[in-house]
């Protein structure tokens, strides 16, 4: 059985790479392209009020199959393979490769080289972007925008410490489908903070738990360490310590640290126990 969230099948129209393996009427081989809005939501469906299933950041490439000709496009996510409806004006032909990416949790966009223009927009961490040249403490991008060179890095800059980052996103609100200090759930944290120390990563919790790292045994499992993945039905938290944890949670409405007995207490209360709990090294 093929997972649709990672398979770009239906029974019209399949990608091309997937011939012999799906039935579709047709396969067509799919065109790349950019996204080019700061935060593009990718739909299970192609409308604006279908469920969130993820976000594609400014800079990512995307393969499209399929365009509705009411502002929506069926299409698959190059970076985890996630498949799903983007709108349209979010697309545009990929540009040079990126030089940079956004490391703060979000930066300001501007017009011209001073912080008190009007920003143009909002760009989030794991944003990448081509830097065309730098003057003074800004980084100018081939459009213009002029962006603070402390928010920024290297394409190659990998983050030592994952829990490092997901500690960063503390106060962010939870948003079902979220992967920004805007709005995050707690698969998107665990791929934004693996992304952002070089680890590639799955979207989503079920995912992550059959795709990283190891299972601990019981003995392990009572010794937590720093960066192990804690997993319920539905949910994944990152062990800070073996005392606490972080995580996006919708109980908190916010991405917090929190006492682990606690949590365990609170989410087996209502009606949840721990699947495992995976060491990635």
């Amino acid at each position: 059985m093929h997972d649709p969230r990672l398979t770009p099948a239906r029974g019209d129209l399949a990608a091309q790479y997937l011939e012999g393996t799906v039935k579709a009427a047709r396969f067509v081989a799919g065109d790349e392209f950019e996204i080019s809005e700061a935060i593009a939501p990718l739909r299970i469906g192609p409308s604006s009020d279908s469920e969130l299933a993820t976000q594609a950041l400014l800079g990512e490439r995307v393969t499209i199959y399929d365009r509705n000709g009411e502002g929506f496009a069926w299409g698959q996510l190059n970076r985890d393979g996630y498949v799903g409806w983007l709108p349209d004006r979010a697309l545009t032909r990929p540009g040079a490769a990126p030089t940079h990416k956004v490391t703060a949790l979000r930066t300001f966009a501007f017009p011209g080289p001073s912080i008190k223009l009007a920003p143009v927009d909002t760009l989030v961490m794991g944003t990448t972007l081509r830097v065309a040249r730098e003057e003074g403490d800004f980084a100018v991008t081939p459009q213009n925008w002029y962006l603070p060179r402390r928010h920024l890095g290297g394409i190659d800059e990998m983050a030592k410490d994952f829990v490092a980052v997901a500690e960063r996103f503390v106060g962010t609100p939870y948003l079902w489908g979220g992967k920004s200090s805007l709005g995050i759930d707690c698969s998107g944290l665990v791929q934004v903070a693996l992304n952002a120390a070089g680890t590639g990563c799955p979207r989503d919790s079920d995912m992550q738990r059959d795709g990283l790292g190891r299972a601990l045994d019981a003995a392990e499992a009572g010794r937590l360490q720093r960066g192990d993945l804690m997993f319920w039905n539905g949910h994944v938290a990152i062990a800070r310590d073996a005392e606490t944890i972080v995580h996006a949670n919708a109980h908190h409405m916010a991405t917090v640290i929190e006492n682990t007995s606690d949590a365990i207490a609170r989410i087996m209360a209502a009606g949840s126990e721990i699947l495992t709990i995976r060491r990635l090294t």
